[in-house]
C-alpha cells in the first residue's frame, strides 16, 4: 500500500484545535508522522502532551477510534495508545475529523537496539508476543507491524505502538501493511487478518533488526530469506524460531513466545557456565599459591623438628660425657 508523499494537513505551531463538541483545546507543538488515512501532531493541553490524529477520511478515524476503545476494555493490554478525546474542528475549508490518544515518547525499535546489548531484542519481543497474544485473544490482529510504529518507553522499559491503523478483526482482509513485513509480498501467505500474520511480521522484524536498511526481494519465497538469516551469524540462533514463524507453523502468539524464552534460558544457561569456567581457572592461580605456602610452612616445620632432634642428640652426649667424667672421678677417689 501506497502512502501519499506529503501530509495533507500542514499546521503552524501554536493553532489552537478546539472541539466542536467538547470544547476541549489542543495546541499544535509540531507533526509527529502522516500516512494514508491522516496526520498526527503532538499538542499540548490540559492533561500535558498528548498525540492529536487529524484526518479528512471520517470513516477511518472511527474505526480507528473503535479500536482504540476495544483496546480499553482488554485487562492488561498495553501495547497501544489510551483514547483521550474524540471530536471535529471547525475551519475555514470545512469540518475536520480527529481524535486524542496518549502520547508515548521514546525512541523506535531500531533506534533504541542500535547502542545496546543482543539480549534486548528478545526481552523486547518476549514482551510484544505477550501483548500480541492478548489482542488475537480479543479477535484483533494488528496488521501493520514494523519497526517505525514500534516506541520504547519507560522506566520501566516497554515496547508500545504508536499506530493502530492496520489493525483488523480476525477473520477480514488484513486493512493496511507494509511490504517487508507482509508475508502475501513475499509469497508465504495470505492476507487474512489472523495471529500468523503477526507472528510473520514480528520475524521480519527481528530480521530487520539485523539488516537496518532492509533489503530487497529478489525471488521472494522462504529461500530467499534463509540464506539472509544464515548470512547474519548472530541471527541463525533464532532460525528456527523465525522459520516456523515465517511458514506459519505457530498457532499462537505464545507459543512463539515460549520458545523465544527457552532460547533465552539456553543463552543464559552458556553465559553462566562460561562465567563459572572462567572463575574457575581465575582462582587456580591463588589455589597453587595457597598450596606453596603449605609447602614452605610444612618445610619450616620440618627444619625445627630436625634441628630439635640435633639439639636433643647433643645434649645426649654431654649427659653421658658428664656421668662418664663424675664416674672416673668416683673411682679415683676410691683407689686413693
Amino acid at each position: 500500500m501506497m502512502n501519499s508523499m506529503k501530509s495533507p494537513f500542514k499546521i503552524n505551531r501554536g493553532t489552537v484545535i478546539r472541539g466542536k463538541w467538547h470544547k476541549k483545546e489542543y495546541t499544535i507543538i509540531k507533526e509527529l508522522g502522516f500516512g494514508a488515512n491522516g496526520t498526527v501532531f503532538l499538542a499540548d493541553s490540559s492533561l500535558g502532551k498528548v498525540a492529536l490524529k487529524l484526518s479528512d477520511n471520517g470513516m477511518s478515524i472511527i474505526s480507528e477510534v473503535n479500536v482504540l476503545k476495544s483496546f480499553a476494555k482488554v485487562q492488561g493490554y498495553s501495547l497501544g495508545p489510551s483514547l483521550i478525546d474524540v471530536d471535529d474542528w471547525n475551519t475555514t475549508s470545512g469540518t475536520i475529523s480527529f481524535y486524542v490518544m496518549e502520547y508515548i515518547n521514546g525512541p523506535n525499535l531500531l533506534s533504541f537496539i542500535e547502542n545496546r546489548d543482543d539480549s534486548w531484542i528478545n526481552v523486547l519481543m518476549i514482551q510484544l508476543l505477550k501483548d500480541l497474544q492478548v489482542l488475537h485473544e480479543n479477535n484483533w490482529v494488528f496488521g501493520d507491524l514494523k519497526p517505525e510504529n514500534l516506541i520504547i518507553n519507560g522506566p520501566p522499559t516497554r515496547i508500545r505502538c504508536i499506530d493502530v491503523g492496520g489493525t483488523t478483526i480476525t477473520g477480514r482482509a488484513i486493512k493496511e501493511f507494509t511490504e517487508f513485513y507482509d508475508r502475501g509480498y513475499w509469497g508465504l501467505g495470505s492476507r487474512k487478518a489472523e495471529p500468523s500474520y503477526d507472528l510473520f511480521a514480528v520475524a521480519m522484524i527481528m530480521i530487520n533488526i539485523y539488516y537496518p536498511n532492509r533489503f530487497n526481494k529478489v525471488e521472494g519465497g522462504l529461500k530467499q530469506l534463509q540464506i539472509m538469516i544464515q548470512k547474519k551469524r548472530e541471527l541463525v540462533q533464532y532460525e528456527n524460531v523465525l522459520i516456523k514463524a515465517l511458514t506459519g507453523r505457530y498457532r499462537s502468539a505464545v507459543e512463539m513466545r515460549k520458545e523465544l524464552i527457552q532460547l533465552s534460558s539456553g543463552n543464559e544457561t552458556r553465559t553462566a557456565c562460561r562465567t563459572s569456567t572462567n572463575t574457575a581457572i581465575r582462582t587456580k592461580s591463588p589455589a597453587v599459591s595457597t598450596s606453596g605456602t603449605k609447602g614452605r610452612v610444612q618445610a619450616q616445620q620440618g627444619k625445627r623438628t630436625k634441628k630439635k632432634k640435633r639439639t636433643g642428640y647433643l645434649e645426649s652426649i654431654l649427659l653421658i660425657v658428664v656421668i662418664s667424667l663424675l664416674y672416673i672421678v668416683y673411682i679415683y677417689g676410691q683407689l686413693t
